[in-house]
């Protein structure tokens, strides 16, 4: 989704969000992260009012001081940035991706089953099972930190009996244009 986009050319206006749309927002992230009330105004307080940032391709970025805080595209879920994940890693759940798999995300490319049901990758348990279209943190094995965001595209115990196909679709990850903009 960003990898090619690039602040100068791709942003065609900020606005301010309407306080009616704020709500929105938050409601959206309360209910579809793993997040409370109290952590999310950590994260963008109450009185502060957030920016829309309109890109191509109907990307909505919303931004807090001029720092990407949320992006979402179209209708879709609201996804924090990599950087926000990084400060509040529990905000999402995870999979882990193996090692072999690191090189392909780095360049955009959607995960596969085979690199989360393998050795090294890591699926939650059946217990705490994700549906089809849940927003997940995507780490990699060996890595502190999560490398990419992702939405998933079949339900993880589906991925664990096929074994093959897109498992999670990429939507952001370490070293795409995203992450390297700091402010807009």
């Amino acid at each position: 989704m960003f990898k090619k986009f690039s602040p100068s050319t791709d942003i065609s206006g900020q606005t301010p969000v309407k306080s009616s749309m704020q709500r929105a927002i938050r409601s959206s992230i309360l209910s579809s992260w793993n997040i409370d009330a109290e952590t999310l105004e950590a994260i963008w307080p109450k009185k502060e009012s957030i920016i829309h940032v309109k890109c191509r391709e109907h990307i909505s970025i919303y931004t807090l001081h001029n720092e990407p805080l949320f992006f979402q595209h179209f209708d879709g879920p609201v996804y924090p940035t990599l950087r926000l994940l990084h400060k509040y890693p529990f905000i999402l759940p995870h999979v882990g991706i193996d090692r072999g798999a690191i090189r392909f995300l780095l360049a955009g490319a959607n995960m596969m089953c085979p690199g989360l049901t393998s050795k090294g990758g890591r699926l939650p348990p059946q217990d705490a099972a994700l549906p089809a279209g849940t927003p997940v943190a995507i780490d990699a094995e060996g890595k502190e930190f999560a490398v990419g965001i992702g939405l998933t595209t079949i339900g993880t115990e589906e991925m664990k009996k096929i074994n093959k196909d897109v498992a999670v679709e990429s939507v952001t990850y370490v070293g795409d244009e995203l992450w390297a903009v700091q402010k807009l």
